[in-house]
């Protein structure tokens, strides 16, 4: 998964560059400072003025979040989850109080804690679901970048390309530099629409896939928080946990169950 990121961009740039080079062209054509500039600059100024500021200054955090994305383990959840209902059914609630020094993840700590301090079910689910609500915001402000990015570049590259043009016209008194001139200026829309296409909107579309698995992860550990407040015998909780894993994982923690998850929490 933390590859196919990096696979795919470098398959997409491999095919652009092989198809030309195959029909004779020469692929380094693209490298055309001007169409560069017009197209990669006005990209960039144009997406720092349509986002969010905060967002642009994210970009490096943002592409190492999408060439090395968080592994988020459902089967080990699920465990973990049971394993909490198999303790809160055998001492009680409150006796996860003691546990909670070692949950690493926020979401899932606040969840429990506010179990433990007898929160009213409706009002853990509420407190629960704007976490997410605010979680989605906070990644949709960084996919959003991308995305403006995305739809500007192709038009910056037809504008390089009017540019091109225009410098064509005013030379047509010399025939002999028409050709290299038109091809020049196709250049700068090659290069947006490229970029735009291999480029941005793919991080645009990997950025909200992430997102998207994460909610299915916090979703799932919700479920496993409210089960657990309401008493729910531990086989009970794994079985409702299993639905958010996909049916070829399942295996993994069913035959396991419980007395997996009992195991870790003993560790």
């Amino acid at each position: 998964m933390k590859a196919s990121s990096i696979i795919g961009i470098v398959v997409a740039f491999g095919a652009l560059f092989l198809g030309p080079t195959m029909e004779g062209a020469n692929v380094m054509a693209i490298l055309n400072p001007s169409a560069m500039i017009i197209v990669l600059g006005g990209t960039l100024g144009a997406t720092i003025c349509g986002a969010n500021f905060k967002a642009i200054k994210g970009i490096p955090t943002i592409l190492k979040t999408v060439m090395s994305p968080p592994m988020l383990d459902l089967n080990g959840r699920v465990a973990e989850l049971v394993g909490y209902a198999e303790k809160a059914r055998r001492d009680g609630l409150l006796a996860l109080d003691e546990q909670l020094a070692t949950v690493e993840d926020p979401f899932t700590k606040k969840g429990l804690q506010l179990v433990v301090d007898g929160t009213d079910p409706d009002l853990v689910a509420d407190v629960l679901d704007a976490e997410n609500r605010a979680m989605k915001k906070r990644h949709a402000e960084m996919v959003q970048p991308w995305d403006k990015a995305g739809g500007y570049a192709p038009t910056m590259g037809i504008i390089g390309t009017v540019f091109g043009l225009v410098h064509v016209l005013e030379n047509l008194s010399a025939p002999a530099t028409l050709g290299p001139a038109i091809s020049s200026a196709f250049i700068a829309t090659l290069l947006g629409v490229a970029s735009a296409n291999v480029f941005y909107l793919p991080i645009s579309s990997r950025l909200k896939q992430l997102t998207a698995s994460e909610m299915h992860f916090r979703e799932m550990t919700l479920e496993g928080i409210l089960a657990i407040q309401a008493g729910d015998n531990p086989r009970v909780v794994e079985e409702k946990l299993m639905a958010y894993v996909p049916p070829k994982d399942r295996a993994a923690v069913s035959g396991n169950g419980a007395s997996a998850a009992t195991e870790k929490q003993a560790a």
